[in-house]
């Protein structure tokens, strides 16, 4: 029997529910989704990697078919290395199409891996972890918009910010 395994690679810093949206949905396409949290040392993260690791992990429990795992490097590589023909990345406007249709072409072009595009969900389409940072960071209510356990973990990081 063949598993049709896909990675679904991000910073997550932090996972929102935008992301959990595109994760579940694909968890029902495919045997496995992997869920790749990249490792950009030259970024500056909130969260360490151990730590959005953990969260998706915690949010993701009860989709027995997805894995989390990190990785530093092409997430190409990561795919050749795992056995995993399949990105997945959410779309939520056309901004995000323009960005991710060169990394795409440019991952299939290096690897034959392929690129499937979902649609963010509409109630999600404005989501994104830098956002949801922001409002948190400035005293707003991020509640419904990212995991309970991601909203209080935020809250907990930025109240001295």
């Amino acid at each position: 029997m063949v598993v049709r395994r896909v990675v679904c690679p991000g910073s997550f810093d932090p996972v929102t529910n935008g992301h959990l949206d595109i994760i579940s949905r694909a968890s029902r396409l495919y045997d496995e989704v992997v869920v790749m949290v990249s490792i950009n040392l030259a970024k500056k993260s909130l969260f360490s990697v151990e730590e959005r690791l953990d969260m998706i992990r915690e949010v993701t429990r009860d989709l027995g078919n997805v894995k989390v795992d990190s990785f530093r490097g092409l997430t190409v590589d990561y795919c050749k290395q795992h056995d995993i023909p399949v990105i997945v990345r959410g779309l939520r406007a056309v901004t995000d199409y323009d960005y991710e249709l060169q990394i795409a072409q440019m991952n299939n072009r290096m690897s034959g891996v392929e690129t499937l595009f979902m649609a963010t969900s509409p109630e999600y389409a404005f989501l994104s972890s830098s956002l949801m940072k922001e409002v948190v960071r400035w005293g707003g209510d991020a509640s419904g918009l990212v995991p309970e356990l991601v909203h209080e973990r935020l809250i907990e990081r930025l109240k001295d910010a």
